[in-house]
């Protein structure tokens, strides 16, 4: 078997392997506290004491999402402050200056919201203080909120009748202290040994083979790429992210970086299927979404390794695939299962250029991140497939003539208005945004010139990454990008940072408000004409209402774009 198909397969495999247990764990961390970690209690005790937190305070969906809100809102004035003034705080020795407003602006929400988008290269658009207490720490705190929303649902679904679904500061600490330092401890540790950099000095010259000088950054590395992968994050330490020899040294650590980021999403649908005690549930959903992820590996892999047909009409050897921005340390197989990995998670780091992959894979690579609900982002994940399963429901529901209910709670009609409005604002943010930006590029040509001119591919690739920017920076919280788009501007910043705001809290509100009117609900036992939401058959029907819906919102943007330049180069 070939070497890389063998590493795609093991890396897989290893997944599939770790997630379960993994998934006991967090469920038991979420239901009890009687988990293997429970030692961590006095320091959380200290924090909520420490930040007057009753952890056994009871809230109801409303008061859960306003503190969940209200966090959100310090925390974004505090990346502001640091980042326009980071030339004048400590830890910079490498004397990098502030951020302009506009890119602190797109910073901010950008890491707030979990997506991590980058309109500036980390070495040299941060300082080592700005590093770690704004992005590190934004991180953490973004990848418990979602955690913490998707505890709250999964209490809300596992009690019969409920007008409460938790304590979102309890459920925020614990998702760092118990699931998400003790990965990324883990994790740190075997970068280090790898040689990813850990330490505080200023860069380091170092003379060329061909006898000049080159500077290299390095600073506290180690600590970050842990918790951007397992956080399903993704922003680069260094501008060119993973593909970085340093974020990124060896082949050992890319196995390692790439199963962190899928590992957590992978886990906690397991988790679901532990807390409310229906396994069988937990694993029609892993499947449906083990399917999707197992189809676009198979695309990504297959079309990477067989290389570009125009480079074959010039009779030059592909044995290797296609190479162009793809490191040849790790090869074009780790680098399509990475591309796919990333793009059905919200986490969006990269170990090559998604920009240079070839047209159908930029296409899987898009649809992930367009249908948005395959693992997903931690917590955010199964919150998308969510709706769509209440969709299933409803839809389902209506075609045997069986009244809609999801784990013994009827699904009505405001339920349906809120899952409709979530599932298409998603497409609506991408294609309105993305009409805009064709619009501005093709009918205000000299506003598009004081800007840089944004687009280096004027043509079918050029609209796919422009595409892509609203898909993966803006609406799927992802934050990789097509990067022949100079995107640092202000039309940019201020249009994606609306988009992120908008693509973020208006999903999790809606989802949260679902599992609270559900959980309000009188609890109706199973009976014979109640539709069985854990066969294969509903996991079937879910997966089509998601692929039916994200092909009539995205097919037409995709003729335009990624296939157009499929048939114009075949």
């Amino acid at each position: 078997m070939n070497t890389e198909i063998l590493g795609v397969a093991l890396q897989i495999l290893l997944l599939l392997v770790i997630s379960y247990p993994l998934g006991k764990h967090i469920a038991k961390v979420y239901k009890d506290g009687n988990d293997c970690m429970r030692f961590m209690a006095p320091i959380e005790r200290f924090i909520y004491k420490l930040a007057g937190i009753n952890p056994n305070e009871e809230m109801d969906w409303k008061a859960f999402l306003k503190s969940l809100l209200i966090i959100n809102v310090f925390w974004f004035f505090w990346g502001m402050i640091l980042l326009v003034s980071q030339g004048y705080l400590p830890l910079n020795p490498d004397g990098n200056s502030g951020q302009s407003p506009d890119l602190a602006f797109n910073t901010c929400i950008s890491f707030m919201v979990n997506c991590n988008l980058q309109h500036y290269s980390g070495e040299s658009g941060l300082t080592y203080f700005t590093q770690l207490f704004v992005i590190m720490l934004f991180q953490f705190i973004t990848a418990a909120t979602g955690m913490a929303a998707m505890a709250g649902i999964m209490k809300s679904m596992a009690t019969k009748t409920t007008k409460t679904i938790g304590n979102f500061w309890h459920y925020l600490v614990i998702s760092c202290t118990r699931i998400l330092f003790p990965m990324s401890l883990i994790v740190g540790f075997i970068l280090i040994i790898q040689g990813t950099p850990m330490g505080f000095d200023s860069k380091m010259t170092i003379p060329t083979l061909e006898g000049a000088e080159q500077t290299v950054s390095q600073g506290p590395t180690a600590a970050i790429v842990p918790i951007k992968q397992l956080g399903t994050n993704g922003g680069g330490y260094f501008g060119v992210n993973s593909s970085h020899p340093l974020e990124n040294p060896t082949y050992l650590t890319n196995i390692v970086e790439c199963w962190s980021i899928l590992i957590i999403p992978m886990a906690l649908v397991f988790a679901l299927g532990f807390y409310l005690k229906r396994k069988k549930l937990g694993y029609v959903i892993y499947g449906v979404m083990l399917f999707a992820y197992l189809l676009g590996v198979f695309c990504n892999v297959h079309y990477e390794m067989a290389g570009n047909p125009k480079i074959d009409e010039m009779g030059i050897d592909q044995s290797c695939g296609a190479m162009e921005g793809k490191e040849t340390r790790l090869g074009p197989g780790a680098t399509a299962l990475w591309s796919v990995t990333t793009t059905v998670t919200s986490n969006g780091s990269v170990n090559g250029m998604h920009d240079s992959t070839m047209p159908l894979s930029g296409m899987v690579e898009m649809l992930n991140m367009q249908i948005n609900t395959w693992f997903g982002g931690v917590g955010v994940g199964f919150m998308n497939y969510y709706a769509f399963l209440i969709i299933a429901v409803f839809i389902s529901g209506l075609m045997v003539g069986r009244t809609p209910e999801f784990l013994g709670k009827k699904v009505e009609a405001r339920e349906m208005k809120i899952a409709t409005i979530v599932s298409l604002a998603h497409p609506f943010v991408i294609l309105i945004f993305t009409a805009i930006s064709s619009y501005v590029w093709v009918y205000a040509p000299e506003f598009v010139e004081s800007e840089g001119g944004w687009l280096n591919n004027p043509g079918f690739h050029g609209f796919s990454e422009m595409l892509y920017e609203y898909t993966s920076s803006s609406s799927a919280n992802n934050g990789s990008g097509f990067e022949g788009l100079g995107d640092n501007t202000y039309f940019w910043n201020y249009t994606c940072g609306l988009a992120l705001i908008i693509s973020r809290y208006l999903p999790i509100v809606g989802q949260v408000a679902i599992a609270g009117l559900l959980a309000n609900k009188k609890y109706t036992p199973e009976s014979a004409g109640t539709l069985k939401t854990n066969t294969v058959t509903f996991g079937v029907m879910t997966f089509c209402v998601i692929v039916i819906v994200a092909a009539l919102s995205f097919f037409p943007a995709q003729t335009l774009g990624p296939i157009a330049e499929y048939f114009s180069i075949y």
